[in-house]
């Protein structure tokens, strides 16, 4: 089978593993309250000093996230433009013979030089956090984690850099899918280790068991009707309240390293019933393959990725390789030129990407909803009091600019998740739903 053939059968498994349209699709039902949510606008509020600081909030944001994206793409221009990658490889080439020992020094200068041109946006984005109260971290302890983030990242972009070059060296005109298959194996088991070994390393986790046993039999209980095999020793506790304020909640890993992670900012401000609300929510994610979706949605991203970065890549060494001194794609000064070309279209894609994490979020919001029918006495106000809070604890803008919104957020509003909640009720005469059976 020749690599073309090899794509397109990938992109046609993605296709046939996805969901039926019944599940992506909206029932009856959920269409129906949908349409009623799109006219409720004021089942998620805000009082007005809260509205202020939200607005506020939003636009810094909006503004930081844009500038970030605009600034990582123009500086690579420019270093690319002075010839700094090219001085790079030369030190490299200078210091060692070894090709491991150049990849691991090039690698550490051009991260270390994109780390201190960015610095001054992180630095303001963490005043940001801490000036409307959504992080509480200092700044040693900040500084602390940006040298952990920076040290993995650095073993893992030299150990990928290492087998890119290889693979461009002794396939160069079919790397982008050589390269992919190492890639998605790294990120399957970026995804399977990352509760065990990279996670701890930046937060506390307890077993939930442990620090609240009565919340596990209730959450027990969402687990029973699912029918999702997640035991108590896979909830985890974890100590969120030391560095933010945000209320948040997550499912992680696969296989052994399947858990469902709550952060104590969260127990503390929500009732037992609006937990069980939010658990079921993310054994949603699980239940209906979420995260293997998502594997899926990422293998086909990066391989189309990969496969329009090389030819940019390679039209842009035709133009002005000469002129940035970079002698072909197999020079290590030519990372540069890949890292500019996949910001350029990570950027483009970013709709794509958030529209198909909405689709999921949405779908787990339903499912959730769903789970927690009979358990709790009224899922449709438990739900949607527990948006209620997470958006006044977050300072989630109630009527986002509909453009950001669709180019930048994973989540649906928290408005239109709070008024879906509302409205969505399948267990009413006529109605049926989506993922359980009355």
């Amino acid at each position: 089978m020749n690599v073309r053939a090899a794509s397109l059968l990938l992109i046609g498994l993605f296709l046939v593993m996805i969901p039926s349209a019944r599940a992506l699709g909206p029932t009856p039902t959920e269409a129906q309250a949908l349409r009623e949510a799109a006219q409720n606008h004021t089942a998620y509020t805000l009082p007005p000093e809260k509205l202020k600081l939200a607005k506020e909030l939003f636009r810094d944001r909006t503004a930081l996230h844009f500038l970030a994206e605009g600034w990582g793409i123009l500086q690579l221009i420019l270093l690319l433009a002075f010839r700094v990658p090219a001085r790079m490889r030369d030190v490299a080439e200078k210091m060692t013979k070894s090709r491991w020992g150049q990849c691991f020094v090039f690698v550490f200068l051009f991260l270390l030089l994109i780390a201190l041109l960015n610095a001054p946006l992180r630095l303001f984005g963490h005043h940001i956090a801490l000036a409307y109260g959504l992080s509480v971290q200092r700044w040693g302890s900040w500084f602390v984690d940006l040298a952990k983030s920076f040290l993995l990242e650095w073993i893992v972009a030299g150990l990928l850099v290492m087998v890119l070059f290889w693979v461009i060296r002794w396939s160069p005109k079919h790397w982008w899918f050589w390269f992919w298959i190492p890639t998605m194996v790294a990120v399957l088991f970026g995804v399977f280790l990352s509760p065990i070994l990279v996670d701890p390393l930046f937060n506390k986790f307890e077993p939930l068991q442990q620090h609240n046993p009565a919340l596990v039999a209730q959450l027990e209980r969402v687990v029973a009707r699912s029918g999702v095999t997640l035991p108590p020793d896979r909830m985890f506790f974890m100590r969120a309240s030391s560095k933010v304020t945000s209320m948040n909640a997550y499912v992680t890993g696969f296989g052994p390293s399947k858990r469902l992670v709550l952060w104590d900012t969260t127990i503390s401000a929500a009732t037992p019933d609006e937990l069980a609300g939010v658990f079921g929510h993310e054994l949603g994610h699980y239940a209906l393959h979420h995260i293997v979706q998502g594997l899926l949605f990422s293998a086909v991203c990066l391989l189309v990725g990969f496969f329009v970065g090389q030819r940019l890549t390679w039209r842009l060494l035709a133009k002005y390789g000469a002129r940035w001194q970079i002698r072909s794609q197999n020079d290590w000064a030519c990372l540069a030129v890949l890292v500019l070309v996949l910001n350029v279209l990570n950027f483009v894609a970013e709709p794509i990407e958030n529209a198909f994490s909405r689709s999921i979020e949405h779908a787990a919001d339903v499912y959730g909803q769903e789970a927690i029918h009979g358990i709790v006495s009224n899922p449709q106000t438990t739900t949607q009091q527990g948006f209620q809070k997470l958006g006044e604890n977050s300072l989630d803008d109630p009527t986002p600019h509909p453009l950001v919104d669709f180019w930048l957020d994973g989540h649906p509003s928290t408005a239109d998740r709070a008024a879906f909640a509302l409205a969505y009720n399948p267990w009413t005469a006529g109605q049926h739903p989506k993922y359980f059976q009355p």
